[in-house]
């Protein structure tokens, strides 16, 4: 996850439309958060945390994950050991 990568900042979503997007609550996004499950993109010279479209896709992975009976614990387990 700590790997840079290139952003569109065109593309990037606030927390909010990101939540929307992938079709999670923002208390359930800052969740992923502070699992380690997801992490945001910090722009410099800019507040708010940032997500790109990849970003958004694993967001909503990990809901229908833990939709289909996964815990988080076994959706980071397993997700981010598989990386």
């Amino acid at each position: 996850m700590a790997a840079a990568r290139q952003h569109d900042h065109r593309a990037l979503m606030r927390i909010s439309q990101a939540a929307a997007a992938a079709g999670v609550s923002t208390q359930t996004l800052e969740y992923y958060i502070m699992l380690g499950l997801v992490e945001p993109i910090r722009r410099p010279g800019r507040r708010g945390r940032h997500f790109d479209p990849a970003m958004v896709r694993r967001i909503r992975l990990i809901r229908q994950l833990n939709e289909s009976g996964y815990t988080l614990q076994a959706i980071r387990q397993t997700y981010l050991h598989s990386r």
